[in-house]
């Protein structure tokens, strides 16, 4: 189901249709309007355009960023998923090796006390 909200940003109307939350729209669209506002309050020569053109600039090499930096965490994640898994693995091999230890230590044990009884 689409929300319509309507976004008022640099004085001009904008009816926005989306199936995100609306809180959410208005937030996205407050923040573009406080942007573009604050670029076009620091100069007299910054128009709306250039404003919505650098906003969007800003905004492209924001999410390039984060995405570069999610790209990152998912290579280290699956690098921590195997060496969790590997470390699984040994530590069953680490269990079936004690396991075995204390069969054999069992049976040393065993071999002593017929010695001993004899």
């Amino acid at each position: 189901m689409k929300n319509k909200v309507r976004l008022n940003v640099c004085g001009t109307d904008y009816f926005i249709a989306s199936e995100d939350d609306e809180s959410y729209i208005r937030a996205i669209g407050d923040d573009v309007d406080a942007r573009m506002n604050s670029m076009m309050a620091g100069s007299d020569r910054v128009s709306t355009t250039m404003a919505a053109v650098l906003c969007a600039l800003s905004y492209a090499d924001e999410c390039k960023k984060a995405n570069a930096t999610a790209d990152s965490l998912r290579v280290q994640i699956k690098a921590y998923i195997e060496e969790s898994e590997r470390s699984r693995l040994e530590a069953e091999e680490a269990k079936r090796e004690i396991e075995r230890l204390r069969r054999e230590l069992q049976g040393v044990r065993l071999r002593l006390s017929e010695l001993d009884d004899r």
